[in-house]
């Protein structure tokens, strides 16, 4: 089982305003494979809690926009990381120090990479 088309659009869109909005070291997985509940991952960092906080915020409206809800949204409060829970992808806005510390690519080294367009690598 591999993450769906709609969820691979999902984490370009989200990849584009998370960029817009500053965001850093993008990386997209897919773990469908190992999680019943998501189909992708993407993870990336903020320069500052006032960073997290707008790219986590600009990542919730252009999914919105697109017609994707947000099921569940944590950890925002203190700037330090966010978790925006859209159903079939979980995006995580870290602080670098909490990226570090929780190194979700290290547990989940295992899931494929999903490739973000070329143009948002750049």
């Amino acid at each position: 089982m591999t993450a769906t088309d709609d969820s691979r659009a999902q984490v370009q869109l989200a990849a584009i305003a998370a960029i817009g909005a500053g965001a850093e070291d993008l990386v997209a997985l897919d773990v469908s494979q190992p999680l019943p509940f998501a189909d992708a991952f993407l993870i990336m960092s903020g320069r500052s809690e006032r960073n997290v906080s707008a790219i986590a915020d600009a990542v919730e409206d252009k999914l919105s926009e697109a017609g994707t809800r947000v099921k569940r949204r944590e950890g925002q409060a203190e700037g330090r990381w966010a978790l925006i829970d859209f159903g079939d992808l979980v995006v995580h806005v870290f602080h670098p120090e909490e990226r570090d510390y929780y190194s979700l690519e290290r547990l989940w080294k295992d899931c494929p990479v999903i490739p973000l367009e070329e143009a948002l690598v750049r």
